[in-house]
């Protein structure tokens, strides 16, 4: 299944997308030596925002605490079709998600219609509650390639521990929604992928989360770690094997994040992210659109990609990027994959 998943990917590409990323990658390498933040090329993946609002309250989730302070709302058509437009010929991949519940945003299945069309992979991540029969059957005729659930738990006791709100039948249901939707439809998209987000309070159902995968027969199962906002002396949410912790202790009792920050990344030449009202921001990790590099309502994507405040961002990646903030909880390197 993962196999047919890639392969799908690769039959995304063309010509002029190949040499798009081997720019991309081109200006990467000569970046990092020569520390000027260069670009040549488009991004070669998105993730575009569909809305910012969630029917579920996570604790470390800025959707779910209802705290951004950023401008909330729902993606708008045209400003998705100003997207595509004017990228689809190097875009290989958009990831429909940021924050909040996709699903919730009625025109979701329109937005992944339109970049299907133009041959781009999609993806998406919901926490299934709005996978009813019928969504379930737009879901496969909008032609999404990749749609990832958040499971977290195999109990509803353990599941809403952290999926607040939430209902764990719900997400099983949505889950046979979609499946039963694929089998009726003879549809080999999208890929399923279960997420579970491990912490302290549902480590301990890792394997049976692997056997609900079995029997749901959905096509994947993956292990997050967590990003904790407040890590530094301990937090409850972190799990007790370091295995599945984005954070070690260190020899004075405090946590560091496990992985180094190298001065490089490759987020920032590859990929960028769009929120609801069109602002680009370097990365996810930017969740509350600190970073706004430029206003997509107002000037062409190229024209941002390539700006000098673009620009002075990924020269401060390749200078010191331990001095910037979104990068100090960076999960590179620290997904573990079943």
């Amino acid at each position: 299944m993962v196999k047919r998943d890639t392969l799908n990917i690769f039959n995304k590409l063309t010509f002029a997308r190949v040499f798009n990323l081997t720019k991309l990658y081109i200006s990467f390498i000569l970046s990092r030596f020569s520390k000027k933040g260069k670009i040549h090329g488009l991004p070669a993946a998105l993730s575009i925002e569909p809305t910012t609002t969630c029917n579920l309250g996570c604790p470390e989730c800025p959707s779910g605490l209802r705290q951004f302070t950023r401008k909330t709302g729902n993606l708008q058509k045209e400003l998705n079709s100003k997207i595509i437009n004017e990228i689809s010929n190097s875009l290989l991949y958009i990831n429909y998600y940021f924050q909040g519940e996709p699903f919730i945003n009625r025109n979701l299945f329109d937005f992944i219609k339109e970049a299907s069309t133009k041959n781009i992979y999609t993806s998406t991540s919901t926490n299934a509650h709005y996978l009813t029969p019928k969504n379930a059957i737009k879901t496969i005729e909008s032609g999404l390639d990749r749609l990832i659930i958040s499971i977290d738990g195999t109990t509803q006791q353990t599941y809403e521990s952290y999926r607040k709100g939430g209902s764990l039948s719900k997400v099983i249901q949505g889950t046979e929604n979609l499946i039963q939707a694929k089998k009726k439809l003879n549809s080999k998209t999208p890929h399923i992928i279960f997420q579970f987000l491990v912490v302290r309070q549902n480590e301990h159902q890792i394997e049976s989360a692997i056997e609900l995968s079995k029997k749901l027969k959905v096509d994947e199962i993956r292990f997050k770690t967590a990003q904790l906002y407040d890590y530094k002396h301990g937090n409850p949410l972190m799990p007790k094997n370091e295995k599945y912790s984005r954070y070690k202790k260190t020899k004075n009792g405090n946590y560091v994040l496990k992985n180094k920050l190298f001065n490089h990344c490759w987020r920032m030449w590859s990929s960028s992210v769009v929120t609801v009202d069109g602002k680009l921001v370097p990365c996810c990790f930017d969740k509350d659109a600190k970073y706004k590099i430029g206003d997509l309502t107002k000037n062409s994507f190229k024209d941002i990609w390539k700006s000098k405040a673009y620009r002075s961002l990924r020269k401060g990646i390749t200078s010191n990027r331990k001095e910037i903030d979104i990068c100090q909880n960076c999960t590179e390197g620290t997904k573990v994959w079943t």
